[in-house]
């Protein structure tokens, strides 16, 4: 089974000669890739108004990178990673592990980031991602996709009675801005270098 379905995915050009088509090769890029996410989860960075992790971008990149299929399994992976207790997730072990974390705030955010991932690599595997703008238009629409299952998670959670934007999208916002420029300066980049090898 060909889980690369065309050349628009960078991961194909990074990994030349068909050496990616192997079921070895894709269990070692989806489990690279949620260990990446993991990694990515830790890093905190001092921001306004709250600390900043990388996750999001590293997720939306993944996606970019992978394409769809791939993408969608290295985020199931983590989820199960998760789910069986790994302390995986930002704040794990302190905060709590396993489905229990899960289910408290931040699970529409996690279930957020493989659809969002998954949207991403469908929209790279379309040509988004070879320039600045492309590449910021996916990486918005994936937020949007983030923020969308966070927010109703957190209104099940929490009560619709909350102010849910005020607590689940605004704190996220500048820091949100900023990974994506990073991001969309990156993508291209990584797409000029890899070709010109």
């Amino acid at each position: 089974m060909n889980l690369i379905p065309n050349r628009e995915i960078l991961i194909f050009h990074a990994i030349p000669n068909g050496r990616l088509n192997t079921w070895l090769g894709y269990f070692l890029i989806v489990v690279l890739g949620s260990c990446l996410i993991t990694l990515s989860a830790k890093v905190q960075v001092p921001f306004y108004p709250v600390p900043m992790t990388l996750q999001t971008m590293t997720v939306l990149m993944l996606g970019m990178a992978l394409g769809w299929r791939l993408a969608g399994a290295t985020l199931l992976l983590y989820l199960v990673e998760g789910a069986l207790g790994l302390p995986v997730f930002a704040g794990t072990p302190g905060k709590g592990v396993g489905l229990a974390y899960m289910l408290g705030t931040t699970g529409g955010y996690l279930f957020g980031f493989l659809a969002a991932a998954t949207v991403c690599g469908w929209l790279a595997e379309r040509g988004w991602g070879h320039s600045f703008v492309a590449t910021s238009a996916c990486m918005v629409i994936g937020n949007l996709v983030i923020y969308l299952f966070g927010i109703l998670w957190l209104g099940v959670v929490l009560g619709w009675d909350k102010p849910l934007l005020e607590w689940g999208v605004l704190p996220f916002l500048w820091g949100d801005f900023l990974k994506i420029t990073l991001a969309a300066i990156t993508m291209p980049l990584a797409w000029k270098i890899i070709l010109k090898r």
